[in-house]
């Protein structure tokens, strides 16, 4: 007989929410009516559809216990191997959040934000164990490695902001916190081997500058069947341009077709706000990716 025979199995959560709310968080989650109709759904799921990014937040002090729990549920993600390559630094003091919002590209919503944390890949745990043991850890210096440990901190903090938004709390990742990773690494007192992945604001959304949620592209541009079809996903982008330019309409903002924006994401180096140096500054931050 298995070891885990007798083991309980996950329970389904048993919190029903109306298949009502499901059709309406779906319309807003893709701008339109969405194509499949659910015939089941629950309080995770309409946590899940209901995110959006809050840049606006109160100054509100969080419940002591709030950190504690977005870290239980980010320690429950899935993690490579067991090996845990991730960790996390709380930032709450001003002074140090500023200093971050400049590095990111002077992001106003860092400076406000209760809570900032920034999530790390992580490989020198390891090194330090390894070494206290006398053992040479060629491994590390892999680049599998280090998207082991990006993969972790990005599954560990999708479970910290799922909580946090359970609890009636926003978030908003940060990206630019990789605009100048060796100033953040400094800034941290990170050891070699520790990158610096991304950024994440927490805290009570402001409701005088409420977030929306903003459409995605329609499931047939991301859901494949069996192999992979660029021509299928056609008819869904450009539908998407025409949703995504009614939204930014309605927000009262500047329209432009979802094409058009990436495009020009991508379009040179200098489109990518200091990230085109990754790899020189990865190498600076002790990684040697073979």
């Amino acid at each position: 007989m298995s070891r885990f025979a007798n083991q309980p199995t996950s329970p389904a959560l048993d919190v029903e929410a109306p298949l009502d709310d499901a059709s309406g968080l779906l319309r807003e989650r893709y701008g339109t009516a969405a194509s499949f109709a659910p015939e089941r759904w629950n309080a995770i799921l309409s946590t899940l559809a209901a995110h959006r990014s809050v840049r606006a937040y109160l100054p509100t002090a969080l419940p002591p216990d709030t950190l504690d729990l977005m870290i239980a549920a980010a320690q429950s993600a899935s993690t490579s191997s067991n090996l845990q390559t991730w960790s996390v630094i709380a930032v709450e003091d001003p002074d140090r959040k500023a200093r971050l919002s400049e590095m990111a590209g002077s992001q106003k919503h860092i400076r406000d934000c209760p809570l900032f944390l920034v999530w790390l890949a992580d490989l020198a745990r390891i090194d330090r164990v390894a070494g206290e043991h006398d053992v040479a850890v060629a491994g590390l210096d892999y680049l599998e490695m280090l998207i082991v440990g990006i993969v972790d901190a990005a599954l560990a903090a999708q479970n910290a902001v799922i909580a946090a938004e359970s609890l009636g709390l926003g978030t908003v990742y940060i990206g630019g916190i990789r605009n100048k990773p060796e100033e953040v690494a400094a800034e941290l007192g990170l050891p070699s081997r520790v990158m610096p992945v991304f950024g994440l604001c927490v805290g009570y959304p402001d409701p005088a500058d409420p977030a929306s949620v903003k459409p995605r592209l329609p499931r047939t541009a991301v859901l494949h069947r069996e192999r992979y079809s660029w021509d299928d996903q056609r008819p869904a982008i450009e539908a998407y341009d025409a949703t995504l330019r009614d939204f930014f309409k309605g927000q009262g903002m500047e329209t432009a077709p979802w094409t058009d924006t990436v495009i020009k994401r991508v379009r040179t180096p200098q489109a990518l706000t200091g990230r085109d140096r990754i790899k020189e500054a990865l190498g600076n931050l002790g990684f040697v990716l073979k």
